[in-house]
């Protein structure tokens, strides 16, 4: 069974910056697309970055490009998101998360897990 555990997230102020993990514990990490989720009070969950199994393609939204970079450490069984040049609008708990199906890259048609760890809150104030 797959358990994903987020940490890093915290208080920044706007211009600041973060960095986020995410641990999975589960075999076969190599194998599977990943991604980062953030929810925003009173707002559906949203895409903000995703990684391909191989490592060498992603995918990020319009609101975070440039801003935001995801990257993944198979070694270690984690995934990782810098985040820069932090904005109010980037205030939101965030999530990672893993493609259902493995050896696969469908970039934002990808098919996520249902389960979501506990997540990790990124506070940016203005």
């Amino acid at each position: 069974q797959v358990q994903l555990v987020e940490s890093g997230g915290g208080l920044v102020q706007a211009g600041g910056s973060l960095r986020l993990s995410c641990v999975a514990s589960e075999h076969s990490f190599n194998n599977y697309a990943r991604a980062w989720f953030r929810q925003a009070p009173g707002k559906e969950r949203e895409l903000v970055a995703a990684i391909s199994w191989t490592g060498n393609s992603t995918i990020y939204s319009d609101s975070v490009k440039g801003r935001f970079t995801i990257s993944r450490d198979n070694a270690n069984n984690a995934i990782y998101l810098q985040m820069n040049n932090l904005k109010d609008e980037d205030t939101a708990v965030y999530y990672c998360n893993r493609d259902r199906y493995a050896f696969r890259w469908i970039a934002s048609k990808t098919l996520w897990l249902d389960y979501w760890g506990q997540g990790t809150q990124v506070t940016v104030s203005s």
